[in-house]
């Protein structure tokens, strides 16, 4: 996520079009989360970014006014983060870890948001890693979930006319076509919303992210200027109709930690 809140999908190119449309749809939502959520004699939110790399999402949260801290275990990542941070003008708190660290590392509940985003399909357990990271969320905070949907893969690989990898996707119990994908795991919307509820999160939101972005050539914004305006309202729209976003590459799941 490297778009900020707020921005306007662009018809200067294809690439910069097609990127506003991947990252808008989880950015109307965290912005709408984070103007719910009460704060105390107007401080800033503390947020947690677990596996926040290189602060593509931290560094325009801090540019919003939040109190940022990003936990992840690459000390390269980290160094980019505060290069970022420093380049922006703003403070974001760097902490080498994982997320079965996160109890060692920062208080518990105390976050008013917590960031798990590309993360699950890389841990050892996911639900462990979302244990861990309620374990940080204060009462009544919320968690954001960002995850790879094995219902897209399926599709995708069919559609580059990989039938086999397909119909193996159809049949897995982990979202993988074999010992050839470099996808260590990807969850159904139904698979992710178990494990966040069993983690004890609840009024859960699910959205389709990227729901068109990835199948449409980029010829289609070759010389329409209103093509990447079109596309990202489209994705807007798409990502809260139950049936398209079904198919959508990503799922971005917003719930609470019970008051």
């Amino acid at each position: 996520m490297t778009e900020r809140a707020g921005t306007a999908a662009s018809a200067s190119g294809p690439q910069r079009a097609a990127g506003t449309a991947r990252t808008a749809v989880v950015w109307d939502a965290l912005r709408s989360e984070l103007a719910g959520i009460q704060r105390s004699g107007g401080e800033p939110l503390r947020i947690v970014d677990a596996g926040g790399g290189t602060g593509g999402a931290a560094v325009p949260l801090a540019e919003l006014g939040h109190d940022v801290t990003v936990v992840d275990p690459s000390p390269d990542s980290l160094a980019a983060l505060e290069r970022r941070a420093a380049e922006a003008g703003v403070r974001v708190r760097a902490v080498q870890g994982e997320t079965a660290d996160l109890a060692g590392l920062l208080p518990a509940g105390e976050a008013h948001l917590v960031l798990v985003h590309n993360v699950l399909e890389y841990v050892e357990d996911p639900a462990a890693a979302l244990g861990d990271i309620v374990g940080v969320t204060r009462p009544g905070g919320a968690v954001s979930v960002l995850a790879t949907n094995a219902v897209a893969a399926v599709l995708h690989r069919a559609l580059a006319g990989h039938l086999g990898d397909a119909r193996s996707l159809l049949d897995s119990t982990d979202g993988r076509w074999g010992e050839g994908d470099p996808m260590p795991r990807r969850f159904t919307a139904e698979g992710l919303v178990g494990l966040v509820r069993a983690a004890g999160l609840s009024d859960i939101k699910v959205r389709g992210v990227r729901v068109f972005t990835d199948l449409l050539p980029g010829r289609v914004f070759d010389g329409d200027p209103q093509a990447g305006r079109e596309l990202l309202e489209l994705e807007k729209s798409a990502s809260a109709h139950p049936e398209l976003s079904g198919i959508a590459t990503q799922l971005h799941l917003l719930a609470r930690r019970p008051a």
